[in-house]
Protein backbone atom coordinates (compact mmCIF):
# COMPACT_ATOMS: atom_id res chain seq x y z
CA UNK A 1 0.00 0.00 0.00
CA UNK A 2 1.20 3.17 -0.62
CA UNK A 3 1.47 6.00 1.66
CA UNK A 4 -1.32 8.28 0.85
CA UNK A 5 -3.62 4.82 0.58
CA UNK A 6 -2.74 4.25 4.19
CA UNK A 7 -4.73 6.63 5.91
CA UNK A 8 -6.38 5.65 9.23
CA UNK A 9 -3.57 2.57 9.33
CA UNK A 10 -0.46 4.89 9.27
CA UNK A 11 2.49 3.16 11.51
CA UNK A 12 3.93 5.75 12.02
CA UNK A 13 5.17 6.35 15.38
CA UNK A 14 3.49 9.55 17.32
CA UNK A 15 5.83 11.96 19.35
CA UNK A 16 5.31 11.25 23.14
CA UNK A 17 4.48 13.99 25.96
CA UNK A 18 7.31 15.67 26.33
CA UNK A 19 9.63 13.69 23.29
CA UNK A 20 11.16 15.80 20.58
CA UNK A 21 9.19 16.41 17.62
CA UNK A 22 12.25 16.62 15.54
CA UNK A 23 13.41 13.41 17.04
CA UNK A 24 10.83 11.34 15.30
CA UNK A 25 11.17 12.80 12.14
CA UNK A 26 12.25 9.33 9.18
CA UNK A 27 15.27 9.78 7.82
CA UNK A 28 14.08 10.44 4.85
CA UNK A 29 12.53 13.88 5.89
CA UNK A 30 15.60 15.49 7.12
CA UNK A 31 15.18 19.50 8.48
CA UNK A 32 17.82 22.35 8.13
CA UNK A 33 18.46 24.00 11.81
CA UNK A 34 16.77 26.80 10.55
CA UNK A 35 13.52 24.45 10.83
CA UNK A 36 14.33 22.68 13.58
CA UNK A 37 14.87 25.60 15.99
CA UNK A 38 11.53 26.99 15.08
CA UNK A 39 10.05 23.99 16.06
CA UNK A 40 11.52 23.75 19.37
CA UNK A 41 10.26 27.61 19.68
CA UNK A 42 6.78 26.36 18.63
CA UNK A 43 7.23 23.33 21.02
CA UNK A 44 7.93 25.40 24.17
CA UNK A 45 5.31 28.13 22.97
CA UNK A 46 2.33 24.92 23.29
CA UNK A 47 3.73 23.41 26.43
CA UNK A 48 3.29 26.73 28.01
CA UNK A 49 0.22 27.55 26.70
CA UNK A 50 -0.29 24.45 28.12
CA UNK A 51 0.29 24.70 31.59
CA UNK A 52 -1.17 28.16 31.49
CA UNK A 53 -4.85 26.32 30.83
CA UNK A 54 -4.47 23.66 33.05
CA UNK A 55 -3.20 26.55 36.30
CA UNK A 56 -6.67 28.60 34.63
CA UNK A 57 -8.73 25.64 34.77
CA UNK A 58 -7.57 24.48 38.21
CA UNK A 59 -8.37 27.79 39.28
CA UNK A 60 -11.76 28.07 37.99
CA UNK A 61 -12.60 24.59 39.36
CA UNK A 62 -11.48 26.20 42.80
CA UNK A 63 -13.57 29.18 42.25
CA UNK A 64 -16.70 26.78 41.24
CA UNK A 65 -16.15 24.27 44.64
CA UNK A 66 -15.81 27.67 46.45
CA UNK A 67 -19.46 28.82 44.72
CA UNK A 68 -21.14 25.48 45.32
CA UNK A 69 -19.95 25.78 49.05
CA UNK A 70 -21.62 29.31 49.37
CA UNK A 71 -24.95 28.31 47.86
CA UNK A 72 -25.14 24.84 50.20
CA UNK A 73 -25.11 23.12 47.16
CA UNK A 74 -23.56 19.38 47.83
CA UNK A 75 -22.50 16.02 45.75
CA UNK A 76 -25.78 14.38 46.89
CA UNK A 77 -27.45 17.51 46.28
CA UNK A 78 -26.12 17.74 42.46
CA UNK A 79 -26.80 14.00 42.07
CA UNK A 80 -30.11 14.77 42.28
CA UNK A 81 -30.63 17.36 40.19
CA UNK A 82 -28.02 15.85 37.13
CA UNK A 83 -30.84 12.59 37.19
CA UNK A 84 -34.08 14.92 37.24
CA UNK A 85 -32.24 16.86 34.49
CA UNK A 86 -31.47 13.28 32.86
CA UNK A 87 -35.49 12.09 33.52
CA UNK A 88 -36.14 15.51 31.98
CA UNK A 89 -34.38 14.91 28.52
CA UNK A 90 -35.68 10.89 28.40
CA UNK A 91 -38.96 12.07 28.65
CA UNK A 92 -38.46 14.49 26.05
CA UNK A 93 -37.27 12.38 23.37
CA UNK A 94 -40.09 11.28 21.11
CA UNK A 95 -38.82 7.27 21.44
CA UNK A 96 -40.61 8.02 25.24
CA UNK A 97 -43.12 9.90 24.29
CA UNK A 98 -44.63 7.72 21.63
CA UNK A 99 -43.57 4.28 24.33
CA UNK A 100 -45.38 6.21 26.74
CA UNK A 101 -48.66 6.55 23.94
CA UNK A 102 -48.32 3.08 23.58
CA UNK A 103 -48.37 1.79 26.66
CA UNK A 104 -51.22 4.10 28.02
CA UNK A 105 -53.37 2.97 24.81
CA UNK A 106 -52.42 -0.77 26.22
CA UNK A 107 -53.45 -0.42 29.59
CA UNK A 108 -56.97 1.45 28.06
CA UNK A 109 -57.60 -1.58 26.15
CA UNK A 110 -56.36 -4.71 29.25
CA UNK A 111 -58.81 -2.31 31.35
CA UNK A 112 -61.56 -2.74 28.54
CA UNK A 113 -60.87 -6.60 28.34
CA UNK A 114 -61.13 -6.80 32.17
CA UNK A 115 -64.21 -5.11 32.43
CA UNK A 116 -65.99 -6.68 29.52
CA UNK A 117 -64.45 -10.24 31.10
CA UNK A 118 -65.94 -9.66 34.23
CA UNK A 119 -69.39 -8.87 32.92
CA UNK A 120 -69.03 -11.74 30.96
CA UNK A 121 -68.49 -14.19 34.23
CA UNK A 122 -71.70 -11.79 36.23
CA UNK A 123 -73.66 -12.03 33.48
CA UNK A 124 -72.27 -16.52 33.07
CA UNK A 125 -73.25 -16.57 36.96
CA UNK A 126 -76.67 -15.07 36.80
CA UNK A 127 -77.71 -16.89 34.00
CA UNK A 128 -76.55 -20.07 36.13
CA UNK A 129 -77.97 -18.74 39.11
CA UNK A 130 -81.62 -18.63 37.36
CA UNK A 131 -81.28 -21.84 35.64
CA UNK A 132 -83.79 -24.99 36.21
CA UNK A 133 -80.85 -26.68 37.42
CA UNK A 134 -79.88 -24.51 39.92
CA UNK A 135 -83.54 -23.56 41.05
CA UNK A 136 -84.09 -27.46 41.59
CA UNK A 137 -80.52 -27.43 43.59
CA UNK A 138 -81.90 -24.35 45.50
CA UNK A 139 -85.63 -25.97 46.03
CA UNK A 140 -83.90 -29.53 47.58
CA UNK A 141 -81.75 -27.28 49.81
CA UNK A 142 -84.13 -25.58 51.17
CA UNK A 143 -86.23 -28.76 51.71
CA UNK A 144 -83.54 -30.35 53.58
CA UNK A 145 -83.03 -27.35 55.27
CA UNK A 146 -86.46 -27.14 56.68
CA UNK A 147 -86.39 -31.14 57.29
CA UNK A 148 -83.09 -30.86 59.35
CA UNK A 149 -83.54 -27.53 60.67
CA UNK A 150 -87.17 -26.68 61.87
CA UNK A 151 -90.07 -24.55 60.43
CA UNK A 152 -88.52 -21.31 58.99
CA UNK A 153 -89.45 -18.59 56.49
CA UNK A 154 -88.32 -19.84 53.28
CA UNK A 155 -86.61 -17.51 50.84
CA UNK A 156 -83.55 -16.67 52.76
CA UNK A 157 -80.41 -15.55 51.24
CA UNK A 158 -78.47 -18.93 49.80
CA UNK A 159 -75.39 -18.20 51.86
CA UNK A 160 -77.74 -18.54 54.63
CA UNK A 161 -79.13 -21.87 53.79
CA UNK A 162 -76.13 -23.39 52.81
CA UNK A 163 -74.37 -22.25 56.05
CA UNK A 164 -77.51 -23.46 58.32
CA UNK A 165 -77.78 -26.74 56.25
CA UNK A 166 -74.30 -27.37 57.20
CA UNK A 167 -74.21 -26.84 61.08
CA UNK A 168 -77.71 -28.51 60.93
CA UNK A 169 -76.30 -32.14 59.49
CA UNK A 170 -73.13 -31.65 61.73
CA UNK A 171 -75.45 -31.88 64.63
CA UNK A 172 -77.21 -34.80 62.71
CA UNK A 173 -74.35 -36.67 63.06
CA UNK A 174 -73.43 -36.21 66.36
CA UNK A 175 -74.14 -38.93 68.59
CA UNK A 176 -77.40 -39.24 70.38
CA UNK A 177 -78.02 -38.41 74.16
CA UNK A 178 -79.31 -40.84 76.10
CA UNK A 179 -82.97 -40.16 76.66
CA UNK A 180 -83.69 -38.76 80.37
CA UNK A 181 -85.78 -40.05 82.42
CA UNK A 182 -88.91 -38.28 84.06
CA UNK A 183 -89.58 -39.46 87.65
CA UNK A 184 -93.58 -39.97 88.29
Amino acid sequence: MERSEQGLLRTDPVPEEGEDAAATLGATETLSEEEQDELRRELAKVEEEIQTLSQVLAAKEKHLAEIKRKLGINSLQELKQNIAKGWQDVTATSAYKKTSETLSQAGQRASAAFSSVGSVITKKLEDVKNSPTFKSFEEKVENLKSKVGGTKPAGGDFGEVLNSTASASATATDPPSEPTQESP
